[in-house]
């Protein structure tokens, strides 16, 4: 039954971005604000589409924390349904990822709709570059920049390796992180087609400023809050390390 839902799932997501991609592609011509519209209906369909098929809820600890301003989203990365729930629980976005996904048919197209960061992954410090000019003309804008430190998704049982180029980009804007912690790869595993039913625990902590800091110490801040709630929000064994 799980592969069937897994499958009518998958299936309403891939016409749906179709539909999507093509509504974003041509609303270009016209201000963000309308795409935007258009993606987070987009974003809030598919979420809710993974509750009613394949029984995947969520709930979000932390509400008060949501800003009103833009800010820097420390998300961790385990899943992909963080990239649509994250649309859904914080509004104006732009994601950081790897400019090769501007490539894939109709998925590609409506990311770049989005006003993206897109990074030449693996580029080093000319990647870190792109990323703080990037981020602070979206900051700017009044969009938050959401990054996942740890730069890929990773197993629910433990941390990837976070990565200096989010705090970078922190230092040298000024602007406050928010930490978002949450357990969605037990549901919906990285590498797994199978969903599982279950509530996601998303929690969002209180901004961490970032004036006057260096990249280390800002990294190494956000670390220390979103792995200190991995073990209390998996319902799995997590090890930090």
């Amino acid at each position: 039954m799980r592969l069937i839902t897994s499958l009518l799932f998958s299936t309403y997501t891939i016409l749906s971005t179709m539909v999507t991609a093509t509504l974003s592609i041509l609303l270009l011509p016209f201000p963000y604000k309308y795409r935007y519209s258009v993606i987070n209906i987009y974003a809030v369909s598919v979420v809710r589409a993974l509750t009613l098929l394949c029984g995947i809820r969520y709930r979000v600890e932390g509400e008060e924390n949501i800003p009103d301003e833009p800010v820097i989203i420390f998300c961790k990365h385990q899943s992909t349904w963080e990239t649509f729930a994250l649309q859904v629980i914080f509004g104006k976005i732009s994601f950081v990822f790897k400019n090769e996904l501007l490539w894939i048919p109709f998925f590609g197209w409506g990311l770049a709709a989005m006003k993206p960061i897109a990074i030449k992954r693996g580029a080093g410090k000319i990647a870190v570059r792109q990323l703080v000019k990037g981020g602070i003309k979206r900051l700017k804008e009044g969009i938050s920049v959401v990054i996942f430190p740890e730069g890929t998704r990773t197993k629910s049982t433990g941390p990837g390796r976070y990565r200096i180029g989010g705090a970078v980009l922190a230092a040298e804007s000024g602007y406050p992180i928010v930490p978002v912690a949450h357990n969605a790869g037990e549901f919906w595993p990285r590498k797994g087609f199978i969903k599982t039913p279950g509530e996601v625990t998303i929690r969002i902590g209180p901004k961490l400023e970032t004036k006057g800091k260096a990249p280390d110490v800002i990294l190494e801040e956000a670390k220390q809050w979103i792995e200190a709630q991995m073990p209390d929000i998996s319902q799995g064994e997590y090890k930090s390390k």
